[in-house]
């Protein structure tokens, strides 16, 4: 087993030995931007390490972990021209570097070249992870959706919320655990396991980025602090604030929602306050924890050494106790 920052590495050393710019450069050229800004590389280093729990090598699951990769941040891109976000890993995203319509089409290309890398396995493999890849596209897309619906309602609820972030973030973390597990040839238990495992870890997951959304620090956050706020987005943060029964404050929270003030620091500040005035900030942190902890109790199902699911366990911690 290796290290999950020599597995990092890894990675990255396969992704810059892919030459991604070529004609029409307008078209390739945003794709080796956005994949060249860094991030976590939490899904590749996730397939790698599965690979290798289950015995294989790494190098076998390098094709794999570039699509899942690809894929994320083609959704980035999208995302990005949807809710018109200015930075991205802090840098300015590709629709405001190049235009809508570049970023829509180098979206589109990055979503082909995801698909194409699976060719690079055998038959019965290559179906397997396609399966699960088209599944998981289409929950994202699905979780997308929720998220642009949400922002118009007033009625969303805790757990439509987390159904959400389940499709939106946490199938990806999931697939990406599931897909190293089907290159190594685990069993079908073992994948379901891994798939488990990834869903309650992606789910705390977001429920951290959306609490350094509005707690984090923008030197280490790598995106627009508040922008969940100025896109008036119904995180967990949000609805634990509304459910607390914390009237006039819940009453200005609402208002504060449906503004959208040309300078935004005093709604950011304001939403601020009252999410930490009604404890939703240390519910969003329990919340963290919850789901963090029922991830750690599935390894306990899965036939794999101690070592590796203390592997797995730091990978979570690691997560869980994040900055950016």
């Amino acid at each position: 087993m290796h290290s999950i920052s020599e597995y990092r590495e890894e990675f990255i050393a396969y992704l810059n030995s892919k030459e991604l710019t070529k004609e029409p450069k307008n078209l390739y050229e945003p794709i080796s931007y956005i994949l060249g800004l860094g991030g976590k590389r939490l899904r590749p280093v996730l397939v790698l390490m599965t690979a290798e729990i289950f015995n294989s090598s790494f190098k076998d699951a390098l094709d794999a972990a570039l699509a899942i990769e690809v894929f994320h941040n083609f959704s980035l891109v999208h995302d990005d021209i949807m809710d018109d976000a200015p930075v991205r890993r802090g840098k300015v995203t590709v629709h405001e570097k190049w235009d809508v319509n570049t970023g829509i089409l180098s979206g589109d290309a990055m979503l082909i070249l995801a698909y194409q890398l699976f060719e690079n396995y055998e038959p019965l493999v290559f179906r397997e992870l396609a399966k699960l890849f088209s599944k998981t596209a289409l929950e994202v897309c699905e979780g997308q959706q929720y998220d642009v619906d949400f922002e118009t309602r007033d009625d969303v609820t805790l757990p439509e919320y987390l159904k959400m972030i389940e499709y939106k973030t946490a199938v990806l973390v999931a697939a990406a655990l599931k897909m190293g597990a089907i290159v190594a040839g685990a069993s079908t238990a073992d994948q379901k396991h891994m798939y488990d495992f990834g869903l309650n870890l992606g789910i705390a997951f977001q429920l951290q980025d959306d609490y350094l959304d509005v707690f984090g620090d923008p030197k280490t956050f790598g995106k627009q602090v508040g922008g969940d706020i100025i896109e008036n987005k119904k995180t967990y943060l949000y609805l634990k604030a509304m459910s607390s029964n914390a009237g006039a404050m819940s009453k200005e929270l609402e208002h504060l929602y449906s503004i959208q003030p040309v300078e935004t620091e005093a709604k950011v500040n304001a939403v601020r306050s009252i999410f930490k005035k009604t404890k939703a900030d240390e519910a969003t942190q329990k919340a963290i924890a919850t789901y963090t902890e029922k991830a750690f109790d599935v390894l306990d199902k899965i036939a794999i050494e101690e070592e590796k699911k203390q592997l797995l366990m730091q990978f979570g911690e690691n997560l869980m106790n994040r900055t950016v």
